[in-house]
């Protein structure tokens, strides 16, 4: 993923108003992080633990949802997959984050969800920057760019539902 400036974060989110991509809070480290290993830009709310975001290029702009994540299940020691990597983790290292979905559709209440890795570094676990600990990456046969392909498409499917009523299916 290309580097992005908080200005351009803040102009990409799709299903809230501007007013709150104006208040959401945006990493104050931007500079420092790994760009080359990003697939995606995702990060979750320091003040609010409930909130999470994620931004990924689209065309020749970017896309930004803001998510919320579901409370764990208390006690669950289960192994749980990421639906975008892949990734298995223990404990609440894969939450259901559901996003309000833009538009009219948002405006109802309706919102869509999937089950994604707590701390939003899909492409880091992908490229074995960040360990998901023992299992955590099933060995595949596939080479980082078809495992970079899947999880993108992944992705572009839940952002499609996500904006399914308010922009056309041709913003990729």
């Amino acid at each position: 993923m290309r580097s992005v400036s908080e200005r351009d974060i803040r102009s990409s989110f799709v299903n809230c108003s501007k007013g709150e991509a104006k208040r959401l809070a945006i990493p104050r480290d931007l500079a420092e992080w790994p760009w080359d290993d990003l697939d995606f830009l995702g990060w979750r709310d320091p003040a609010a633990p409930e909130r999470a975001y994620l931004v990924m290029e689209a065309g020749d702009g970017l896309v930004g949802i803001v998510l919320r994540r579901a409370t764990p299940p208390a006690g669950r020691m289960r192994r749980s997959m990421c639906s975008l990597c892949l990734t298995t983790h223990t404990g609440d290292g894969v939450s259901l984050m559901t996003a309000r979905k833009a538009g009219r559709g948002g405006q109802s209440g309706n919102s869509v969800g999937a089950y994604m890795c707590t701390d939003l570094a899909c492409s880091l676990y992908l490229r074995g920057k960040r360990d998901a600990g023992p299992g955590g990456r099933i060995h595949e046969s596939l080479a980082l760019p078809e495992k970079v392909e899947r999880t993108m498409a992944n992705l572009a499917g839940f952002v499609d539902k996500v904006i399914e009523d308010k922009i056309s299916a041709t913003w990729k």
